[in-house]
């Protein structure tokens, strides 16, 4: 417990003190973030630094390989995933700030590069044996077998594409993430499987915390899509590596919630021109009704820690 609390101590010092140094070099180099017009909320956003992701992002991954070792397959595995998902993103912020405007990669080349670090990190856990499922809530398991592929697949691209959704205002994704891992991390302590991921993912919370000094409301600086994209790699490979991936969606609910919103209002809104929300993802619905995003922020990280908790219990 104690290397767990001086892995993490180490990322939250790298990841503030990173945030320090690359905030006025995100405004020197005039990263900043182009705003859709239709939120019409976050107009004072505008130019706002983005790409800050690469600050946790790096420094939860340093801190845990110093701790960890180059030693541990499932560890040194999972990074490479996460920062492969992060340099996508990167790619997506970069194109935008170049061309001036939201538009970066296309959605097929997001796809397509998604798909391909996906079924690299698959056929890792096929070959590699890490084919056993957890059912939530209970202590039973099971074999995949080769459907460990085709689902790692859909739960990668899921898991990657939701966090992207769920980034939509100050500190929401952070603070959700940040519950996300230290819940995950709990998991796999109390499992007593993959010291070195529940390390990582200690990390992984405490990085996301010192980030978050700068991104609560009103934010200094966004994760942008290196951020986001990233953090969903490494979500999806904590659970899926350690035969937790059901439990993705279970502590990673808010996640799932912005998809099923998103995709249910498209659908709605071409059978009957009509919206189910205000706006989607559903983030944006509760903001037009009036809620604060400190308050909405808040309310995603409490109910994933919950959730968390409530995975435990029935564990203990």
């Amino acid at each position: 417990m104690k290397e767990y609390l001086a892995a993490a101590l180490l990322a939250f010092a790298l990841s503030f003190l990173c945030c320090l140094a690359e905030i006025p070099l995100l405004r020197r180099w005039k990263a900043g973030q182009n705003i859709l017009g239709y939120v019409k909320e976050h107009k004072e956003k505008s130019g706002t630094p983005t790409m800050g992701g690469l600050a946790f992002l790096l420094s939860a991954a340093a801190a845990a390989l110093i701790f960890y070792g180059f030693s541990d397959k499932p560890l040194y595995v999972s990074v490479a995933i996460g920062w492969s998902f992060m340099l996508v993103g990167f790619l997506d912020d970069f194109m935008k700030l170049r061309h001036k405007e939201n538009l970066g990669l296309t959605a097929w080349q997001k796809i397509l590069f998604q798909t391909a670090v996906a079924l690299f990190a698959s056929l890792y856990c096929y070959f590699d044996g890490l084919t056993v499922l957890f059912l939530p809530f209970t202590r039973l398991s099971f074999d995949v077998g080769a459907w460990i592929v085709p689902l790692g697949i859909f739960v990668f691209l899921a898991a990657v594409n939701s966090v992207n959704l769920t980034d939509g205002l100050d500190g929401l994704a952070g603070n959700s993430a940040a519950a996300y891992f230290l819940s995950m991390g709990a998991l796999l302590c109390v499992q007593s499987r993959f010291p070195a991921l529940a390390g990582l993912c200690f990390c992984l919370s405490a990085a996301l915390a010192a980030y978050l000094v700068f991104n609560t409301h009103r934010a200094s600086v966004f994760m942008g899509d290196t951020g986001s994209l990233g953090l969903g790699g490494f979500a999806a490979c904590v659970g899926i590596f350690t035969g937790n991936l059901l439990y993705i969606a279970v502590i990673g609910f808010v996640f799932v919630l912005s998809s099923i919103t998103v995709i249910l209002q498209v659908i709605y809104y071409k059978k009957t021109g009509r919206r189910v929300f205000l706006m989607a993802p559903v983030h944006h619905h509760f903001q037009e009704k009036g809620y604060s995003e400190g308050k909405i922020s808040y309310c995603y990280g409490l109910i994933t820690m919950l959730l968390g908790a409530l995975c435990l219990f029935f564990l203990l």
